[in-house]
C-alpha cells in the first residue's frame, strides 16, 4: 500500500494515519491524512476529528511561522548579515519560508469553504471553523503586503465577525469556543488592526460575561475554559501597560 496516494485511502485508514502522525509528530502528514479524511467523509466532523484538523494546521504553522520570525530578525540584523549576497540568501529563504505559509493557509481554508463550513449543523461547528477562518487570513497578513495584506484583512475580519456574532447569540459566555473567538479576534484587532482600544473592549467583554456564568461551567471544560480566561486576563494586563 502506497500511503503517500491519499485518494486510494479510505476514512478509516486516513483517519488512523492523521493520530500516528500526531503521535509522531509529523505533521505535515497529519495534516494532509486529516484533509483527506474531511474531504472524503460523508459526514459531519465529530469534536475529536475537528480538534485533529485544528492540531495538525496550527503545528505546521506554527513552526514556519516561528521560522519566519526568526529569518525577519536575521534580515534586518546587522551583526548577522556581512555581505549584499548573505543578505539576499536570507531575502530568499525568508521568502521561501512565506511561499509555504501561504501554501498551508490556503489549504485549509479551501477545506473550511469548500465543505467543513457549509456543512456544519450545529452553532459550535460553525463558530470553530469560522474562527479557524479567520485565523488562517491573519496568518496571511503578518507577511503579506500592500492589497494582498489588505484583502487577507478584510476576510479574516469578516471570518471573526462572523464567528463572534453566532457565538454571542448562541453560545454561553464560558464556552471555550466562544472564549477561543474572543481571544484570537482580539489578538487580530491589536496585531494586524493596530486597533487596542476594540481588542481590550473585547476581551473585557468576553472575561466579564464569562465569569458571570462560571458557576455553571461543566466540568468537561472547565479546564480549557478557564485557560482561555487566564490567556485573555494576561492580554488585557499586558495591553493595558503598553
Amino acid at each position: 500500500m502506497n500511503i503517500k496516494d491519499l485518494k486510494n485511502l479510505d476514512c478509516d485508514t486516513l483517519l488512523y494515519l492523521a493520530r500516528v502522525s500526531e503521535q509522531s509528530e509529523r505533521y505535515d502528514e497529519m495534516a494532509s491524512y486529516i484533509n483527506g479524511f474531511a474531504r472524503k467523509t460523508n459526514k459531519e466532523l465529530s469534536v475529536e476529528e475537528r480538534n485533529i484538523l485544528s492540531v495538525a494546521y496550527k503545528n505546521v504553522l506554527g513552526c514556519r511561522r516561528a521560522a519566519w520570525r526568526i529569518l525577519c530578525s536575521l534580515e534586518n540584523s546587522e551583526n548577522s548579515i556581512r555581505s549584499e549576497e548573505q543578505k539576499m540568501l536570507a531575502k530568499a529563504y525568508r521568502l521561501e519560508v512565506e511561499n509555504e505559509i501561504e501554501k498551508s493557509c490556503r489549504e485549509i481554508i479551501d477545506l473550511l469553504d469548500s465543505k467543513l463550513i457549509i456543512s456544519a449543523s450545529s452553532s459550535e461547528a460553525q463558530v470553530f471553523y469560522l474562527k479557524l477562518k479567520g485565523d488562517y487570513y491573519r496568518y496571511m497578513c503578518e507577511f503579506l503586503t500592500n492589497e494582498g495584506r489588505n484583502e487577507n484583512c478584510i476576510k479574516a475580519l469578516n471570518a471573526y465577525q462572523e464567528a463572534e456574532n453566532i457565538a454571542i447569540n448562541e453560545l454561553q459566555g464560558t464556552n471555550p469556543i466562544r472564549l477561543g473567538v474572543s481571544l484570537n479576534f482580539s489578538v487580530f484587532l491589536i496585531e494586524v488592526m493596530k486597533d487596542s482600544d476594540s481588542a481590550k473592549q473585547m476581551s473585557q467583554k468576553a472575561f466579564d460575561e464569562a465569569m458571570t456564568e462560571i458557576d455553571l461551567l461543566g466540568n468537561e471544560t472547565f479546564k480549557e475554559s478557564t485557560l482561555i480566561l487566564q490567556l485573555l486576563r494576561d492580554n488585557l494586563v499586558l495591553w493595558s501597560s503598553s
